[in-house]
């Protein structure tokens, strides 16, 4: 069921694993009207989905990346031709065909307008197959980044299953992820990276401050799900807490733009960031720059090295918060 690639790397220091990529596609258009056929702009096609994301925003930032992830039918077939120019990668065959997710500009308006699809089931040996690969790739990588959404028919359990094999493996695990797929964590998970709405969900109560925040992060920690969470806070930067402090980072100002693949591209940076050795303030502060560099990117294409560098230059300290 898996293609063999030339490109796949032995050796990745950042392995990603997307369990419900898509091909993005990305077009424009005047004004969006109902029942009207509006003409749009010639389409970009990008592969995508958390991991993938991830993957590509680490290669353009220099480190050694690799990209596990199930694909099928020719939108899969799309996706793992147009990686394949990028990174290396492991693809698993499926049967069901790799969704499409579609974002329209309105030029008139500067509004964006997303339609994401339903992923295709992934059968109990397609998925064996992934863990099966994953656990190869993981063999030499430093970190493992889980990212994105779990198929429909994947039990929730299914990161904490990657997160055994990761410390099995000796990889630190950075997970980022919503619904079951997060609430089903138990342990194993070096670096947990929510938003406030995806820990809501998690701990199941509102968090309408702060100290809720930070309180439910804390939470996380103590039962032993993670050992660091990042929350993050979009345009009001993120949060960190680790067991014995949390720090509050503002984020960096840049004008309004695409937020798609803003909170991948911090994943990725911060994973950067730490496979170099860098303390966490700092691997965060690169974070929250390629964040914000993605809003200066048009449509799904990744952010360059030259503004996720030069905004890491002016991102602010961050304030230490006692708990």
């Amino acid at each position: 069921m898996t293609t063999s690639i030339p490109q796949v790397a032995s050796e990745s220091t950042i392995v990603t694993l997307t369990m419900n990529p898509a091909l993005d596609i990305t077009t424009s258009t005047s004004v969006v009207v109902p029942t009207e056929k509006m003409r749009c702009s010639a389409a970009r096609y990008d592969p995508g989905g958390g991991g993938i994301n991830v993957a590509r925003i680490a290669q353009v930032l220099g480190a050694s990346a690799s990209a596990v992830f199930p694909a099928g039918g020719w939108t899969g077939d799309l996706v793992a031709a147009l990686l394949g120019r990028e990174l290396p990668l492991r693809r698993i065959r499926i049967a069901g065909q790799t969704r499409e997710s579609i974002t329209v500009n309105e030029d008139s308006t500067g509004r964006q307008y997303r339609f994401v699809l339903p992923g295709p089931p992934v059968s109990f040996a397609e998925q064996v197959e992934c863990l099966d690969q994953l656990r190869t790739a993981a063999a030499s990588a430093e970190f493992v980044v889980a990212s994105g959404s779990l198929p429909s028919n994947v039990h929730p359990d299914f990161y904490q299953r990657v997160a055994v094999i990761c410390r099995e493996r000796g990889a630190r695990l950075i997970l980022d992820t919503s619904g079951g797929g997060l609430r089903h964590i138990t342990h194993g998970v070096f670096l947990l990276k929510p938003s406030v709405r995806e820990l809501r969900e998690c701990v199941g109560r509102e968090l309408r401050s702060e100290s809720d925040q930070l309180a439910a992060a804390q939470e996380l920690i103590e039962r032993g799900c993670a050992e660091n969470v990042v929350v993050s806070l979009g345009s009001a930067g993120a949060l960190l807490v680790t067991p014995r402090h949390a720090h509050r980072y503002p984020a960096v100002p840049v004008p309004n733009g695409s937020g798609v693949g803003a909170g991948d591209a911090m994943v990725a940076a911060m994973a950067v960031g730490l496979g170099r050795g860098w303390p966490f303030d700092k691997a965060i502060r690169l974070g929250i720059a390629a964040g914000a560099a993605m809003l200066m990117t048009p449509g799904t294409a990744p952010c360059s090295r030259a503004d996720v560098e030069r905004l890491f230059e002016i991102a602010p300290e961050p304030t230490e918060i006692w708990l």
